[in-house]
């Protein structure tokens, strides 16, 4: 498929794919468990059956499906990848271009329920003059993406791509917005697009340790738990960062795995007070099964040098919105050294590391107001 062609998409997955899952669902070999395990030793037995079980008999695929389609979603090839995105024009024709961008263990899911606030405030009681036109990705690797086919698909090889969609579709200034390895991509997209990108904003900016001397008592926690990451990185991170295929046999044969792999990181990355309705789980556990990316998603933290989403912002102005119950939350004052081009901070005491999932109008209300002063 040329470069230059964009293909209207929908998502349909063959019924002999469904009775698959079901079959394979049925048949799950469980582990044993010990009596007191609780979640110390990872997602409980039970939580995993509950969850399980309700994918095989409870769990509607085809009405999610049908939500998902509601959108207007294409498929383009840029760079060699299959790249599909949702691409929603807002009522209000001079609403400035904006370009989602989710992260791992994620989908473009992620941002259905900003998707009516950001492009028609009016309709949700807003200032239309706060409309944007939104166009949201899979990364090439996730999802109705499909998988990558040749080495090198890191943060900064996805940014060129997004630069490339977006000029494809006649934007040539626009914004960018994103969370875990969308923070990276956005980031290096206002690199690789430095005419285009009007302003970056972020709910994820990780920073390494640093000395905790002059620092509020909060701003010294918050350093000791990035110090206390980095030097135990978690297990998936560091078989994604090292064996990204090894890992993939199990996810791909397996759907219980893929569930367990993708449920135990977001209950530990969730606000406990917005945990996430197991349908909507359960729907981003299926994009990566029934598109068969366990094991291209998991390349990106091999090809992107190991875990973390950082990289440099260019000369755009950047803006953070910290979520209480994120996986680390950024000192201002260390963050502004790494950024000088940082000019917009937001704390929240909800949300965590899923915040357009979580908490909708808290991350929708940051946006609206970090990009007024940079439209035009």
């Amino acid at each position: 498929m040329p470069a230059t062609t964009i293909r209207p998409y929908r998502i349909d997955i063959p019924q002999a794919a469904l009775d698959d899952l079901r079959d394979r669902l049925a048949r799950t070999r469980w582990p044993d468990e010990l009596d007191d395990a609780g979640w110390d030793y990872g997602i409980p037995l039970g939580r995993m059956r509950e969850l399980a079980d309700h994918w095989r008999d409870g769990y509607d695929w085809r009405a999610h499906e049908a939500v998902l389609n509601r959108h207007p979603q294409f498929v383009t090839e840029i760079d060699g990848a299959t790249v599909h995105f949702l691409h929603v024009r807002s009522p209000e024709p001079d609403a400035t271009p904006l370009i989602l961008t989710h992260g791992w263990p994620g989908s473009f899911i992620e941002f259905l329920d900003v998707i009516g606030p950001l492009s028609d405030p009016r309709a949700y009681g807003g200032d239309p003059a706060d409309a944007f036109h939104l166009v949201i990705p899979s990364i090439p690797g996730f999802g109705p993406s499909g998988p990558t086919r040749d080495r090198g698909w890191d943060t900064a090889r996805v940014a060129r791509a997004f630069a490339e969609l977006m000029s494809l579709l006649g934007y040539e200034r626009y914004g960018a917005q994103g969370g875990d390895w969308g923070s990276g991509v956005s980031r290096l997209l206002a690199v690789a697009a430095p005419e285009s990108v009007i302003g970056v904003h972020v709910n994820y900016l990780p920073h390494g340790p640093a000395p905790t001397d002059g620092l509020s008592d909060d701003d010294a926690a918050r350093v000791e738990v990035i110090r206390d990451f980095l030097a135990n990185t978690p297990g998936y991170m560091r078989m994604q960062a090292t064996r990204p295929q090894t890992v993939a046999y199990s996810l791909s044969d397996s759907p219980t795995g893929q569930l367990a792999w993708i449920a135990d990181k977001v209950r530990e990355w969730t606000d406990p007070a917005y945990p996430l309705p197991d349908d909507t789980l359960l729907t981003n556990v299926s994009l990566h099964w029934f598109f068969g990316t366990a094991g291209s998603s998991a390349r990106l933290t091999f090809e992107s040098g190991g875990p973390g989403s950082g990289g440099p912002t260019g000369a755009a102005p950047l803006g953070m919105a910290v979520f209480a119950h994120d996986i680390v939350r950024p000192v201002r004052s260390i963050s502004e050294k790494a950024h000088p081009t940082l000019v917009h901070w937001s704390e929240f005491e909800e949300g965590g590391h899923f915040a357009a999932m979580e908490v909708p109008e808290l991350l929708v209300g940051d946006v609206r107001a970090f990009f007024r002063g940079l439209r035009g």
